[in-house]
């Protein structure tokens, strides 16, 4: 039984450090846990104590990246705690990543996710990304300023993929109609996510993209439907 609560116990540690935004053993963020072992060290001793890869991702870092993504979405944390959680996440993640690659856990599915042609912004896109990992996705990021053709080829690279298309400037969100319509045209039923701060829901329906969320918490909900 010991052994249960410790593994219970390493979990739970693991949580922690994700929605704090531990990183590691040598960040000083947050102050309270200096000096603590991070995301890294506790993800390596998760696996070292032979907690499975599957129950790592979903009983310490999925519900993790929720609570996380769950205040944001309420304006009770901001963007750099978000950041720092992201970076805490992929501390974690580098550990379970050759298990996705094995087999042993079960991907729920790609999510290609770019920041769309004449748009350098990345930060709201890596957000999107990590929790989107973080529940379980394996995500494809295409960078920034990513035009039709890079977009069309990740779907043929990709065919079950969903596609996530973020812009952060009034400019660039009309680079998203023309990105959209053109993998509607060759790929009808190919499932679109749009996000960005000068996004809206009417902008969503009007560029015929399939969903629109305000925070990354909101797709991650909308992709569940998706899982496989």
């Amino acid at each position: 039984m010991h052994n249960r609560d410790n593994m219970k116990e390493t979990l739970q540690k693991l949580s922690r450090c994700i929605e704090r935004g531990k990183i590691n053993k040598a960040s000083p963020y947050p102050p309270a846990m200096k000096g603590q072992d991070g995301a890294d060290e506790l993800c390596k001793q998760a696996i070292d104590e032979k907690i499975k890869p599957d129950v790592i991702l979903n009983e310490s870092l999925i519900p993790a990246m929720s609570r996380i993504g769950g205040k944001f979405a309420q304006g009770k944390a901001f963007v750099p705690d978000m950041i720092l959680s992201a970076k805490a996440m992929t501390a974690a993640m580098k550990h379970l990543r050759p298990f996705f690659a094995t087999g042993a856990i079960k991907s729920r599915g790609t999510f290609v996710i770019g920041t769309v042609s004449g748009d350098l912004h990345d930060i709201g896109k890596n957000i999107v990304s990590m929790v989107v990992e973080g529940a379980g996705w394996e995500v494809r990021d295409l960078g920034v300023d990513v035009g039709t053709d890079k977009f069309l080829q990740a779907v043929e690279k990709y065919p079950n993929c969903v596609i996530g298309l973020s812009a952060l400037l009034t400019t660039t969100m009309n680079n998203m109609e023309s990105i959209v319509k053109a993998i509607k045209g060759k790929y009808p039923n190919k499932i679109i996510v749009v996000g960005g701060a000068p996004l809206s829901e009417e902008f969503c329906k009007k560029i015929g993209a399939n969903f629109y969320s305000p925070d990354p918490q909101g797709a991650v909900e909308f992709l569940k439907q998706f899982a496989a």
